[in-house]
């Protein structure tokens, strides 16, 4: 979910390379809904971090993870969903960037603490009350908290894993993604319109 996440984000950045070309001018010049051209970048975005995630299950398998087919076929959603949910989260950060050189040092400033307040490195139960706020405020806490879920379904080791309950994760990732999209492509657009 981490490896989606991420590549999604980082993958949405060629959009501050076509401002820079003025390739994005000539795209929202056509008859067709901004909002829907940034959203079709989000979702062929998904798409080529799906085949990082191919990776990361291989790799998982080398090392011995023990994924069933049915987990896979449970997790695929999931991380597509954790994908779509990071292109999102990557159009809200380039809607408040101008140029490319801004956009590659902000980044890591924002992906890399969601690693440890995600708890994906480490566990993020029983966190200090501060911690935990700032936790629960990590877009990537939920899908990583979901890919778990659905990866220990029905597993005694769940409850030691798991920290919301799935359904919990899923809402709060549709809830992010649409005020991440509508955000993100606004502030996006406004600054088109100021260049």
């Amino acid at each position: 979910a981490q490896t989606m996440f991420q590549s999604s984000a980082a993958g949405v950045i060629s959009l501050i390379r076509d401002r820079e070309t003025d390739f994005s001018k000539e795209l929202f010049v056509a008859p067709v809904s901004r909002y829907g051209i940034v959203l079709g970048k989000i979702i062929g975005e998904s798409f080529v971090s799906l085949v990082q995630g191919v990776g990361i299950v291989a790799f998982g398998l080398i090392i011995g993870v023990p994924i069933t087919l049915a987990a896979l076929a449970a997790m695929a959603p999931v991380a597509f969903a954790s994908a779509l949910l990071g292109g999102a989260f990557g159009i809200l950060v380039l809607g408040n960037v101008r140029e490319q050189r801004t956009t590659a040092q902000l980044f890591p400033f924002v992906i890399f603490p969601q690693f440890i307040l995600a708890g994906v490195f480490n566990p993020i139960k029983d966190l200090p009350p501060v911690v935990e706020w700032l936790s629960r405020i990590t877009p990537m806490s939920y899908p990583v908290d979901l890919m778990r879920g659905v990866f220990y379904y029905g597993a005694p080791e769940a409850s030691l894993a798991v920290v919301r309950h799935p359904l919990v994760n899923a809402a709060v990732m549709l809830a992010l993604f649409f005020a991440f999209l509508l955000a993100g492509t606004w502030l996006f657009i406004r600054k088109e319109r100021e260049r």
